[in-house]
């Protein structure tokens, strides 16, 4: 049997089939006339292939014609709205006609083409077949990708984020009651030189939903800073604030040369809460005014990324350094060379690989959350899920290390008397000390990387404060965090490169 490579898979014997009777035979069951005809790993393979192209193009079709009746009209429809389908049908009729004449030529014994040709169709099924259930749309991403050029230059240059001005505000206050009850609420006093505004009148009706229909204020306020931007803001007694907004602005003014401004405005809408009985509210106006802003200094974002970047490397280093410490051991245990002297020690050869290979199918985002739910959330649960997984990948990496080391030396020690701990000290351990330094390394790399992305699930580090940042569409704090991890890796890369160059 030959690969779509030319290169033999199996050696292939003889036909107990006729060249016709192969191909005849393959147009009923695909593949059973190579199975027939001496190539059985080819007939499997191909009637395999075969088999998996259908069902996948069946359950396509079904998915998208699902609301269709009958399956000639589900395939009807998947074809006007998923051509690619209506491909991939012409090209399971050329692949099921043309594995009959491979069965032929297999019979025949003739050097030809045929089995390339026949991989090149299931390869180019798969990929369309791929390319459907993947839904990829490049005119959708050509078309879409201006779209997303404000967000992606938020995130490539943050920096404007990263620098914060304390603000220094110049603010007056009113009371306003709603509604309106004796006493209402008297103008405040004005001190000089201090902001004052003041409302006509002090009480009124707040709007109900969706209606601009509370009453109308006139605000008033001089001592402001001249020709300036003023916001306007409300208080509630309960402490919350909110900025007003007018036909969906929020409210402004201009002050002028003398610092004064005046301003109508709408009593807003805003919901209180059931469990408030009172028959009254007593609201505070404001009117703010930046008057200065203070000396540069770290905003909050980048202290949070700059903390949450250390617990990542730590995070990562200590995983590792478990790791290490748990595997090497281990290790020893999953070397087939080392532990076929007996029956007791293959089974226990066979068993750890079985658990090795159980936990590293595991990925560590699922041991994040297992580890989350027993330890709660934080970088030890990061810690934990890394751990577990660096155990079993570097138990697998170190054993395959030992696997391969020069059976000379240990022959040598087993041959003056030595037992299995002496041969592995000092036949077994010098031979594994570059390997085994190059895959912690690499390890050490992995571990930084995988534990930005543990923090999405809670396991602490960078990635737990990125995530919330992306949901909460604040993209340039994202971006602070994306650079220092891009960073912290391209250091971490130097760093293993010297390290290795050194020890490897």
């Amino acid at each position: 049997m030959s690969s779509n490579f030319g290169k033999p898979i199996d050696a292939q014997k003889p036909s107990v089939v006729s060249p016709a009777a192969a191909a005849i035979i393959s147009l009923v069951v695909p593949g059973l006339g190579q199975v027939l005809a001496g190539s059985f790993r080819k007939g499997l393979v191909l009637l395999a292939s075969l088999t998996s192209i259908v069902a996948l193009w069946y359950w396509r079709v079904r998915l998208v014609g699902r609301l269709e009746p009958t399956f000639p009209q589900a395939v009807s429809k998947s074809f006007y709205l998923q051509p690619i389908l209506l491909v991939v049908a012409i090209g399971m009729i050329v692949t099921y006609l043309w594995i009959a004449y491979d069965a032929y030529v297999t019979a025949k014994r003739a050097q030809t083409t045929s089995g390339f040709v026949v991989w090149t169709l299931i390869l180019f099924l798969f990929f369309f077949l791929g390319w459907q259930i993947g839904d990829i749309r490049p005119v959708a991403l050509v078309r879409d990708a201006q779209d997303a050029g404000p967000f992606m230059m938020r995130i490539l240059w943050p920096w404007d984020r990263a620098i914060s001005r304390p603000e220094e505000l110049l603010t007056g206050t009113v009371k306003v009651q709603t509604p309106c009850v004796e006493p209402v609420p008297e103008l405040p006093q004005e001190v000089a030189g201090e902001p004052y505004i003041s409302v006509t009148p002090t009480c009124g009706d707040l709007s109900k939903q969706s209606e601009a229909t509370g009453t109308t204020l006139t605000l008033t306020g001089r001592n402001f800073a001249p020709n300036a931007e003023t916001e306007i803001w409300w208080q509630d007694d309960m402490g919350n604030e909110f900025r007003q907004r007018q036909a969906g602005e929020y409210i402004t003014v201009m002050t002028d040369e003398n610092g004064a401004f005046a301003i109508d405005i709408i009593m807003p809408y805003r919901t209180i809460p059931q469990s408030d009985t009172r028959e009254f509210a007593l609201w505070e106006l404001q009117a703010r005014q930046v008057a200065s802003l203070g000396a540069a200094e770290p905003s909050a974002e980048l202290l949070i990324s700059i903390e949450k970047m250390v617990e990542t490397i730590f995070l990562g280093m200590m995983s590792t350094f478990f790791g290490i410490i748990l595997s090497v051991p281990i290790s020893f245990l999953a070397a087939r060379n080392l532990m076929s002297t007996s029956w007791i020690t293959l089974v226990i050869y066979y068993v750890v690989r079985a658990i090795l290979n159980i936990i590293r199918s595991i990925e560590p985002l699922i041991w994040a959350v297992i580890a989350i739910i027993v330890v709660g959330l934080g970088p030890f649960a990061g810690i934990v899920a890394l751990t577990v997984h660096t155990i079993a990948s570097l138990g697998k990496l170190y054993s395959e290390a030992i696997e391969s080391i020069d059976p000379g030396p240990i022959e040598a020690i087993q041959a003056t008397g030595a037992n299995w701990l002496q041969t592995v000290m000092f036949a077994v351990v010098p031979q594994i000390i570059p390997p085994f330094v190059s895959f912690t390394i690499y390890r050490w790399d992995i571990n930084v990387r995988m534990s930005t992305v543990i923090g999405l699930v809670g396991g602490g580090g960078i990635g737990f404060v990125l995530i919330q940042w992306i949901r909460l569409l604040d993209y340039k704090a994202a971006g602070i965090a994306v650079w220092f991890i891009a960073l912290t890796v391209t250091i971490l890369d130097y760093v293993s490169a010297e390290i290795r160059a050194r020890f490897v």
